[in-house]
Order: C-alpha cells, then sequence, then structure tokens
C-alpha cells in the first residue's frame, strides 16, 4: 500500500481537532465539525472519486500484520477517551452560551466518538488479540453501548440480512423504525445471547461472568466518576456532565444505526428447501468504495468484504463490483437516510435494479 494511503488514515484525527477549534473560537465555529463531515467530506469525496483498487493477493498476508495500521487504530483509543474526559470538563467553563454552541459542540462530539470511534471499536472487536478487544469495549464505554461488542459479533453477522437480525434494515422501512428496533432488540438479543452462553457453561445469568452486567454498569460508573470530579474541582455540582455524556451518547450510536440501516437494506439472504440460509458473501451488504470517506472511516464502507471476512484487518478489505454499489459515500448516505421518500426515492429502484440482475426476476424487490 502507498505511502499516502498509509497517511490517509490518520486523518480521522481531523474531527477532534476540529471540534476543539470550534469550542475555543466560540459562538458558530462550533458548527464547523458538522459542516466538514456533511458538507466539505461529500464534496471532496465526489472529486476524488473512487478508489476500487485492492492489495494484491500475494501482499495482504504482510500487509495485514503491519504495526503502522494496528497503530492508528490504539493511537484512536488513547485519543478519543481523552477527548471525552475533556469535553466533559470543558462544558464546566460556561462558554457554551447559546444553544447553537450546545448543539454544535454536542453535536461534533457525538460525530467523532460516534462516526469514527465506533468505527475504530467495530475494527478493534473483531480480533482475536485480547488487547484490541479491550480497546474496543472502552471505545463503546465511552458512548454507552456496550452490548454492541456481544450483539454485533455474535448476532448481527451470524444473522444478518435475514428477518432475525435486529441490525438488518427492510425494505420500505424508515430508519426511523429501524432504529427503535435495532436499539432496543438489539439490546435484547444481546442479554438473550449472553444468558444462552452462561448456561451452556452451567452459570447462572446472575453470575459476576456475564459481561452485560458490566457493559451496562460501565457508562453509567465511568459519567458517574467524571461528574464527581469534575463537580469536585469546580467546587458545584456540575449537572451538564452527565446531560452532556449520555447526549452525545445517543447521538453517536444513532450514527452507528444509520450506518447499520445503510449498509443493509433491503438485502435477504436466500433460503433453500429446508430453510436454510445461504452462507453470507459480498452479496449481503452495500458496498462503497469512496476513496475520502473511506481513509476517515477505516474502510468500512467495504462492507461486503467485511461481512465475508469478518476477521480481515481494515486496510486489505476489498472492492467487489458483484456487491451492491451505495451511490455515495456514508456522510451523503446518512443524509438523505433521514428523508424517508428521498431514501425510498433513491435507493428503491438501485435495490430493485441490482436484484434483478443477481438473482431470478421473481426474486426481485
Amino acid at each position: 500500500m502507498s505511502f499516502i494511503k498509509k497517511i490517509g488514515f490518520f486523518t480521522a484525527f481531523i474531527l477532534p481537532a476540529l471540534v476543539m477549534v470550534g469550542f475555543y473560537a466560540g459562538g458558530y465555529w462550533n458548527l464547523m465539525t458538522i459542516g466538514f463531515v456533511f458538507v466539505l467530506m461529500p464534496s471532496i469525496d465526489r472529486w476524488v472519486g473512487l478508489d476500487t483498487s485492492n492489495v494484491p493477493k500475494e501482499q495482504v498476508s504482510v500487509i495485514s500484520e503491519e504495526w503502522f495500521y494496528r497503530f492508528v487504530t490504539y493511537a484512536w483509543t488513547f485519543v478519543q477517551f481523552s477527548f471525552v474526559v475533556w469535553a466533559c470538563y470543558v462544558i464546566s467553563l460556561h462558554r457554551l452560551s447559546s444553544f447553537v454552541e450546545w448543539f454544535g459542540f454536542v453535536m461534533g462530539v457525538g460525530l467523532v466518538t460516534g462516526g469514527i470511534g465506533i468505527t475504530v471499536a467495530h475494527e478493534l472487536g473483531h480480533k482475536k488479540s485480547k488487547l484490541e478487544q479491550f480497546y474496543s469495549k472502552v471505545l463503546l464505554m465511552t458512548v454507552s453501548y456496550m452490548h454492541f461488542y456481544i450483539e454485533h459479533n455474535r448476532g448481527h453477522h451470524v444473522q444478518v440480512a435475514t428477518p432475525d437480525d435486529p441490525a438488518t434494515s427492510r425494505f420500505n422501512e424508515s430508519f426511523y423504525a429501524f432504529w427503535f428496533r435495532s436499539v432496543f432488540h438489539g439490546y435484547a438479543h444481546a442479554l438473550q445471547l449472553e444468558k444462552e452462553s452462561l448456561q451452556r457453561k452451567g452459570y447462572s445469568v446472575w453470575h459476576w461472568r456475564n459481561e452485560m452486567i458490566g457493559f451496562t454498569l460501565a457508562p453509567v460508573l465511568f459519567c458517574g466518576l467524571l461528574t464527581l470530579v469534575i463537580s469536585q474541582l469546580s467546587g458545584r455540582f456540575v449537572w451538564e456532565v452527565p446531560i452532556f455524556f449520555f447526549a452525545q451518547s445517543v447521538i453517536a450510536f444513532t450514527l452507528l444505526e444509520l450506518v447499520n440501516y445503510i449498509e443493509h437494506y433491503g438485502i435477504v439472504r436466500k433460503q433453500d428447501t429446508s430453510g436454510k440460509y445461504e452462507r453470507v458473501n459480498p452479496l449481503h451488504s452495500w458496498n462503497a468504495s469512496h476513496l475520502i470517506s473511506n481513509f476517515f472511516l477505516f474502510q468500512l464502507q467495504r462492507h461486503s468484504d467485511h461481512h465475508a471476512n469478518a476477521i480481515k484487518r481494515y486496510q486489505v478489505l476489498n472492492h467487489y463490483d458483484e456487491s451492491p454499489q451505495l451511490p455515495h459515500g456514508y456522510p451523503t448516505m446518512i443524509l438523505i437516510a433521514l428523508v424517508p421518500p428521498l431514501w425510498y426515492a433513491r435507493m428503491n429502484p438501485l435495490l430493485h435494479t441490482w436484484k434483478q440482475k443477481i438473482y431470478q426476476p421473481s426474486q426481485a424487490a
């Protein structure tokens, strides 16, 4: 992989820097991160275009093990943790005096912790290394969405593109209906998966090995500790901290669910006569190989290969021409998904056309 491409993955660190600059500049500068993500980045994405090149097969094993790529994700973990602590502290300084400043700051932080942070947590959570798994959990703790570690790996990747998966969006389903199911049913499914795992090992659901207990309590305890420490430093109860912390968490995991909605919209795996679903392959996720947004998202947009080969590291994920292709990168698709009539008008014809090419005409949506 070229040096420029390697350095490109550091672009994600631009976002927390923009939030900090916007905060200290004050006023409407707090909207800078929103403008960067949803105006400037899509414009650059469109101008630069697609990168459909893949790492040569003979180089995959070498590039997969390069320390540089792991270093970027490890560094992000420390940056995000420190960034969230900083953000919780600075809201106690009374510098955010208007709705615009509050809105811009909270949204900006959520774009960092959700748009980038959960993406990194997702990447690390798929790896076998205990250290990477720990970093994944730390990142998810900062956005109050730790059950994702169980539900995504043991639920979503098993049931993706089937009616049983809460995180697979249905044909003609709005994002808002999907959000409710994916958030609440996803949490319930994670509880069920953990309960079944404990029962197989002969443990009670209330056993200390039940990760869902810790996953539920950890964000609350983390927020409580931050509130206590910052209140002591400020000489008053800083009520803004818990409100801010959970507000940015909701924004963060809503961004995750927007991405989930986009990645699997309307795609269902075929079943054989016995009702068994075909094996997951690159046809079962929407793909986007837009170069710039893939830098920021650690190639998450090459989602087709990720689902076919979940353990592959982000730097060696492949583009597949035969996968269903999104017309834009995630930042633009997120805006479209927020307006259901616009989403249906844009995506339903693409889904129908793609299914006609891949499946029998009778199976097209």
